[in-house]
């Protein structure tokens, strides 16, 4: 256990914790909305520091993230818990283990050995992924510390509810992030997820305006976000904060507690994918449709293919110098 960051001591040994916009005011012998962060003796602690649940090399395009240094790997790490409930969690063994099983489980991990496996396995970057990386920041945050003194970037795959203090205290070690935009509505977001919309909104504004490098998925789940106004007010909101910043729209499958309604028909990706250049995002993908055209990186500029993917695999990539070879384009993203 270590003595957790970002929260304050207040009366009758309560703590407020504001690693994220949960901000939970925590009882003595009580954990937050997380599970993972306990007030022992008017202390907040982090149950989860060095306890990793989940240690892989992946490739990059796995977060996804498809134009940040496309074709290398991704050492990816996790640990139990998670500050959202969502009904589709598609790693819920894990996220929810606190709250449904009343456990902790991982294997004993320093910093230091999350950087030394991540260096020796040659991977380019080091993921906090497949939980959410905000709930055990301390962790990711001293191996990001650490990961930036030996050439590594660092990457959330995030739900986004993280403070402005937590992104303040990252940076400017935190290289690229992929942020769930699970709905453009506070419905959604509080009777799926437990949560709301506007702070996920004010992330990806101040990542932007932080300079970290930002793509944007969102699971299409049939009858509850696939409308065609949600995903236009989603498409919207990109472009209104970047056009540059990829989109990615990927098929849901029935699992954890929302297994009442059937898998996204891939017409309603490839749909969501045409409302989005409709709306004028230069790069639309979609996602869990391995061999599907919208896994490729096409020119905003000339439409010639520039990588060309199936899957998480790269079979071909012609981007030169940051520059689409055919119309001399500069194609946004973090290339070298």
């Amino acid at each position: 256990m270590k003595e957790a960051y970002l929260y304050e001591k207040m009366d009758s040994q309560r703590v407020r914790c504001f690693l994220c916009n949960h901000r939970c005011v925590i009882k003595e012998g009580a954990t937050g909305i997380c599970g993972v962060r306990e007030n022992q003796e008017g202390t907040l602690v982090s149950l989860v520091y060095g306890k990793v649940i989940a240690r892989h090399v992946d490739p990059i395009e796995k977060k996804p993230l498809f134009h940040f240094l496309p074709g290398s790997r991704s050492y990816s790490i996790a640990t139990v818990g998670c500050n959202f409930k969502c009904l589709f969690c598609q790693n819920a063994d894990i996220s929810q283990m606190p709250s449904d099983r009343h456990q902790i489980w991982g294997e004993d991990m320093t910093p230091t050995m999350v950087v030394k496996e991540a260096v020796a396995s040659g991977s380019a970057t080091i993921a906090y992924t497949y939980t959410e990386p905000t709930i055990y920041f301390e962790l990711a945050l001293d191996s990001a510390q650490l990961a930036v003194k030996k050439g590594v970037k660092n990457i959330f795959v995030s739900n986004g509810y993280m403070t402005e203090e937590c992104l303040k205290s990252i940076y400017p070690d935190l290289h690229g992030a992929n942020v769930d935009l699970k709905a453009y509505s506070d419905r959604f977001y509080k009777e799926q997820c437990g949560a709301k919309l506007e702070p996920v909104l004010r992330t990806l504004e101040l990542m932007k305006e932080m300079g970290i490098w930002v793509e944007v998925t969102t699971l299409l789940i049939p009858g509850l976000n696939d409308s065609t106004e949600e995903l236009e007010n989603i498409a919207k909101f990109l472009v209104g904060l970047d056009p540059d910043i990829p989109w990615h729209i990927s098929r849901f499958h029935p699992t954890y507690r929302l297994t009442d309604r059937g898998a996204t028909p891939p017409e309603s990706i490839r749909r969501a994918r045409d409302i989005g250049y409709e709306a004028g995002v230069k790069y639309v993908y979609t996602g869990n449709l391995p061999g599907d055209e919208g896994e490729k990186t096409y020119c905003h500029s000339c439409d010639h293919v520039l990588i060309d993917r199936y899957g998480f695999s790269i079979t071909r990539n012609v981007i030169k110098d940051n520059r689409c070879p055919h119309c001399k384009a500069v194609i946004p993203g973090v290339w070298e």
